[in-house]
């Protein structure tokens, strides 16, 4: 089987992004790689039809996600070792989550926009003056000031503000 020249070239471009995406969906570094790969192998078969590859790409690993979640179920691994670490319940990466969304709804639209496009996109500062048709100086001080409203918000909550980054 022959690789199409623009499925090799948008991979490349792709990739890192992509596998970003896989291991939120995933929650790890290896099942992350193995949806990636499973999903990218499913598009390049269909690429001359695809008119939104990204798109394509995103929904192909979602649906291969829950398509693996569905076939696993809620299988329990027995062992004879007790952790060494107490592990933390999953419930409470739920009401984590719950809490950034809401203190993320805290913030104004540009300045969520800032944080979402920086930190949970990876855009560099300049990319995003570009979209949102500012200055860099004005992404970083929105950046900062959003940061800095989502420690106060989360800090004023039961929760482990983990999820936002401290500024050195």
């Amino acid at each position: 089987m022959t690789v199409d020249e623009g499925f090799r070239e948008f991979v490349e471009l792709r990739y890192g992004e992509l596998l970003r995406i896989a291991y939120l969906l995933t929650g790890s570094a290896h099942a992350a790689e193995d949806l990636l790969q499973t999903s990218l192998l499913k598009v390049m078969r269909r690429w001359k039809r695809v008119d939104e590859p990204i798109a394509y790409v995103r929904r192909t690993m979602i649906n291969q996600h829950i398509s693996v979640w569905r076939r696993q179920g809620a299988r329990e691994l027995l062992t004879s070792m007790v952790p060494d670490r107490p592990v933390r319940d999953p419930a409470d990466l739920v009401s984590d989550r719950q809490a950034l969304y809401g203190a993320m709804r805290r913030l104004t639209p540009r300045t969520r926009a800032v944080i979402v496009l920086r930190y949970w996109a990876d855009l560099p500062e300049a990319e995003i003056a570009d979209l949102l048709g500012c200055s860099v100086g004005t992404v970083k001080s929105r950046a900062s000031r959003g940061l800095d409203r989502l420690r106060e918000v989360l800090d004023s909550t039961p929760v482990a503000a983990d999820f936002v980054p401290r500024r050195a």
